[in-house]
């Protein structure tokens, strides 16, 4: 033991090169520094310094399950890795998935547990990006990227404190690059971010113009050169130079030097390794260069990497006395590359828009994925929708640990940071995998239901009902009297409407105030009693609206009408309807779609508050995904990632030997509807609710038929009269909308080979286009990440299901084939919400919708036999967390409870709030306006009493935030070198019954401000 202490010591002493720069070792207080940018290996500033960056890149899930890949293969990475840390302090390793080491960490003895983060401290192991996970950057929505960083970045501060604190954004394997994420990783505090892949036409222009790395304007109209971020594509994806790979699962060969051998090959191996980074040189700006030493799972054998890379270092940096060479070899990281970077002084090139679609090769667009396995990603929506509920309301309850609400929360939100991944929600995983991740999330909706009964005030026992979507519920069916409570997780009031499966067809319901809730009862849809996986006896939906409290829940109270009472009847069956000539039409008081009489098929939309008419019709389409071996461009398949249809014409699926649809309507006092029936397998129903502004379209699509041996990309298709001239928007990550342009990027000239997959983008929450003639705006907002695009003038599709045949060769290695309960194709059910109205007015709509529908009531059900009167004697029927509405553009991101002390020092149980302008500039001439609000008083259960503003991923008091500063060619110093004025700390306040100065945040339009509160409960 006393042998490994000296050790120790040793190895963790600075020992800088002679003749080389060294950063002056001292932090920011003046005292010693022993990590970040102080802990860099030196440099030889009149040399090309080559950063040896070693790393393994660990896919949390992808061919294995995420603990088949922990006990498999991670485990013994981080075993054999640490150890040749100890031995050398020259050497580096950056780790980057969270999930992964805070496993690894917590098997750990106390004495590897200081071992490393006596490493951490002097910069060896790095930790770069500090998410919970790699996230994809399509199918993922900002409050959830939010989210499973916030996880790994507080793992990572309660154990290495600001050492541990990642630099720089690390996103070498996702298949495409959103504008978004930059943004977000600008606010994180990240100085750089570095990426692997791009599209190949896009790639060959940076190296040919020397613009591998830029400054990307995250968000250039809205919130400017805070969001901007040093971006930089890497040479060689994410792995070694050709023939330098020394993991024991390569091929290339081992440096030998022992004269006494036959295979010597130094001389080789050394010109070799200088030409690639001659090679590589032409195509970067300064005298540093990056080199990524790793790749998949590698490093379980460290020592061979390590042995090579050493002699590798060696007899490079020997050629500069033997003959005179400017190459300089370093173990280094990406975050001291970054602060190299910057030394260098340059002036960049600017990029504002982002990196989709990405293509490898001609005809290898990766936008299938957009929408590979529909259902999980839909899953992953709506658990993200379930977790902020728990984390809400054990903040407001202010539970303790002794209600072990850290566990619950910590499995829930450990199960959605899995799910983020770059092969999770991106459905680019095997299916046992997908079942793995699935499970995982079911895991953690339980372990979040195991808290919410404990709720914010005594209720009874609560269920939950996590299949309604399929119509099923076994308290609402089984029960002649039942309790509902919907609890509203939107800062502002809501009107929804309540669908919950029911045996009976005529109920009485009563609100919070003891007064009737008139209400009306549908038959289950056919296409609801053939999906196999349901298992219920509910013959009925009772659907019923319901008003909500700002951050709050009514109760609601349900009973089956005796038979005296079932006169005249509530139930809703079909009719025929009433026409003028060949239309009819679906009434709102704010919105009317009018159908084809004789076919059923949507015609056009109206907008009754503004007059606003567009003529539309919808069908539902599927193309034939392309069979080929993947042995060259012009034979690639669609599968799992890849996106290629076999024509450029898509099928119509129109009933066989029929011309028109079937279809049925019925006309209700809250819902009006149309039923129609594309094919056997596809079916729809549009619907309008009384009070709301858009069309809803609930699709159910599958088993999709293969008898034929195609595979098949099931469309929804929207053809408008609107005129758009080739542009139409989409979302990025749920936030900003960016606009597309057919078959044009910004930055360079495309040569289009596919001309429908080149033009899908990832949709996370909305499309849409304008005819900026008419002024007039045709918006879908969609209920899970999907593809699309606008084709054709006037149009806009949806891809809403695959299922495939053939593996597309990028490493899945199994077809995309989805099946259901029953072994045949899988069943998929799914909403398009549509606008139509001018555009002045139309981001007042979707930015709503938008929120509403990723922040959608949660419904939890009781069914105590006890009437109105008797249960408000002794439990509330409604309730509120804030003490009033928040302003229509402001949005409570998070609201939760730090799992341990938070990154300022406070003696109280910190929490975390993040609030949220949702709006863009220039979206709406009132909602876009700056807006301040007051924190102290916001919540009903207790006064704010110290607040302090932090970084967005909750891990630094943003007035401690030092990021580099980069020049431009825009002649702009970004972020900029004035301190932010918004950057602030809150003073504790004296009493929490009267204020002299009661804490005001003002929000700019897309601004997130994350706050470290700190609180007393009200009396």
């Amino acid at each position: 033991m006393a042998s490994c202490v000296v050790v120790l010591s040793f190895c963790l002493a600075f020992i800088p090169f002679s003749g080389g720069f060294t950063i002056p070792r001292k932090d920011r207080n003046g005292a010693d520094a022993t990590c970040g940018y102080s802990s860099c290996n030196p440099v030889k500033d009149d040399m090309i310094n080559v950063h040896v960056v070693p790393h393994t890149h660990d896919d949390v899930g992808w061919l294995m399950t995420v603990d088949q890949y922990y006990y498999r293969e991670v485990q013994y990475i981080l075993d054999s890795v640490i150890p040749e840390l100890v031995a050398d302090p020259q050497k580096r390793f950056i780790y980057v998935e969270i999930a992964f080491f805070a496993r690894w960490f917590r098997e750990q003895d106390d004495f590897m547990r200081h071992t490393v983060k006596n490493l951490v401290s002097q910069g060896q192991l790095e930790f770069i990006l500090g998410g919970w996970c790699m996230n994809d950057e399509a199918g993922t929505h900002y409050n959830a990227i939010i989210d499973q960083h916030t996880l790994g970045f507080e793992f990572l501060r309660e154990n290495f404190g600001d050492c541990g604190r990642p630099r720089v954004g690390w996103q070498i394997d996702p298949f495409g690059h959103s504008r978004e994420m930059a943004s977000l990783f600008a606010r994180f505090g990240f100085d750089s971010l570095y990426f692997g892949r791009l599209d190949y036409q896009d790639k060959d222009k940076r190296q040919n113009t020397t613009t591998m790395e830029m400054i990307w304007h995250g968000s250039p109209n809205n919130l400017g050169p805070v969001s901007d971020l040093f971006t930089g594509v890497l040479q060689n994806g994410y792995g070694p130079p050709g023939g330098f790979c020394y993991d024991i699962h390569c091929g290339d060969d081992p440096i030998v030097d022992d004269s006494r051998l036959h295979d010597v090959n130094v001389k080789a191996e050394v010109d070799n390794f200088l030409k690639a980074m001659a090679d590589q040189a032409k195509h970067y700006t300064t005298n540093h260069l990056m080199v990524t030493m790793g790749s998949d799972f590698q490093y379980q054998a460290a020592h061979n990497w390590y042995k090579n890379l050493d002699k590798l270092i060696k007899y490079v940096n020997e050629q500069q006395v033997t003959n005179g060479s400017k190459v300089n070899l370093l173990y280094s990281t990406p975050s001291c590359y970054t602060y190299h970077v910057n030394r260098a002084n340059k002036t960049w090139t600017t990029k504002e828009d982002d990196f989709f679609p990405y293509a490898g090769r001609a005809h290898t667009f990766w936008t299938g994925y957009f929408t590979s396995r529909a259902a999980l990603k839909n899953y992953v929506r709506r658990t993200n929708n379930f977790l902020q509920v728990v984390k809400q309301l054990d903040a407001l309850a202010m539970l303790e640990d002794t209600d072990n609400s850290t566990y619950n929360i910590r499995i829930l939100s450990e199960a959605m940071g899995v799910a983020q991944h770059h092969d999770a929600v991106s459905g680019t995983e095997k299916q046992v995998v997908a079942y793995d991740y699935a499970e995982r999330l079911a895991n953690g909706v339980n372990e979040g239901q195991k808290l919410l009964p404990l709720g914010t005030v005594p209720s009874p026992p609560r269920s939950f009902c996590t299949l309604l979507n399929i119509s099923m519920c076994s308290v609402t069916e089984t029960s002649n009297q039942f309790q509902v409570t919907v609890y509203n997780p939107v800062g502002r009031a809501v009107q929804w409407f309540v669908r919950v499966p029911v045996e009976g067809s005529a109920y009485n319901v009563v609100g919070p105030d003891g007064k009737p809730v008139q209400s009306e009862c549908w038959p289950v849809e056919n296409d609801t009693l053939r999906i196999p996986e349901r298992k219920s006896s509910a013959a009925h939906v009772l659907v019923f609206p319901v008003s909500l409290p700002p951050l709050g829940f009514n109760v609601y109270f349900v009973s089956r009408k005796s038979e005296a009472e079932r006169k005249p009847s509530t139930l809703m069956l079909p009719q025929t309807p009433v026409s003028s000539g060949d239309i009819f039409d679906l009434s709102g008081k704010k919105v009317v779609a009018s159908f084809d009489m004789n076919t059923g098929l949507l015609v056009s939309i109206k907008n009754v508050e503004t007059g606003d008419t567009v003529s539309v019709s919808q069908n539902f389409l599927y193309y034939v995904g392309h069979a080929g071996n993947n042995s060259k461009d012009d034979l690639q398949a669609s599968g799992a990632y890849i996106f290629r249809p076999n024509s450029t014409e898509a099928y119509n699926l129109t009933m066989p030997k029929l011309t028109t649809s079937s279809y049925k309507s019925a006309y209700g006092t809250y819902v009006h509807q149309v039923q129609q029936q594309f094919s056997p397998w596809v079916s729809q129903s549009v619907r309008i609710y009384d009070d709301m502004p858009f069309v809803e379209f609930e699709w159910t699509v599958g088993p999709i038929p293969i008898d034929d041996k195609q595979g098949k990309e099931v469309i929804s298709r929207f053809s408008t009269n609107l005129q758009t001239n080739g542009v139409f928007y989409t979302d990025a990550n749920g936030r900003e909308v960016l606009r597309r342009e057919l078959n044009h990027r910004e930055t360079w000239q495309l040569n289009q080979t596919e001309p429908v997959a080149g033009n899908y983008y990832p949709v996370n929450s909305r499309i849409y286009i304008r005819d900026e003639t008419k002024k007039q705006q045709f918006t879908v907002m969609t209920d899970r990440s999907q593809g699309g695009s606008s084709l054709q003038d006037g149009e806009v599709e949806l891809m809403v299901h695959r299922r495939l045949l053939h593996d597309d060769s990028l490493g899945v290695g199994e077809p995309l084939n989805e099946t259901g309960a029953d072994g045949k194709g899988l069943i998929v059910r799914g909403s398009h919400y549509v606008f139509v109205g001018p555009i002045s007015t139309a981001a007042s709509m979707h930015r709503d919708l938008g929120e509403r529908l990723f922040m959608a009531p949660e419904l939890s059900f009781t069914n105590v036999a006890t009437t109105y009167a008797d249960w408000s004697k002794n439990f509330r029927t409604t309730w509120s967390g804030l003490s009033a509405s928040l302003p229509d553009n402001v949005h409570i991101l998070t609201l939760e409870q730090f799992p341990a002390k938070g990154p300022v020092p406070t003696t109280e149980q910190p929490f975390l709030l993040r609030l949220e302008h949702f709006y863009e500039k220039g979206e709406d001439a009132k909602l876009s306006q700056p807006v301040t609000i007051s924190l102290q008083e916001l919540f009903t259960p207790f006064t704010i009493t110290e607040a302090t503003e932090l970084t967005l991923g909750a891990n630094l008091a943003l007035s401690d935030l030092k990021r580099l500063n980069w020049q431009t060619q825009d002649g702009t110093v970004t972020p900029p070198l004035k301190k932010e004025d918004h950057t602030l700390r809150f003073k504790p306040l004296k009493s929490v019954t009267k204020v002299d100065d009661p804490i005001s945040v003002t929000l700019n339009p897309m601004e997130i401000r994350t706050f470290q509160i700190t609180i007393a409960k009200r009396g």
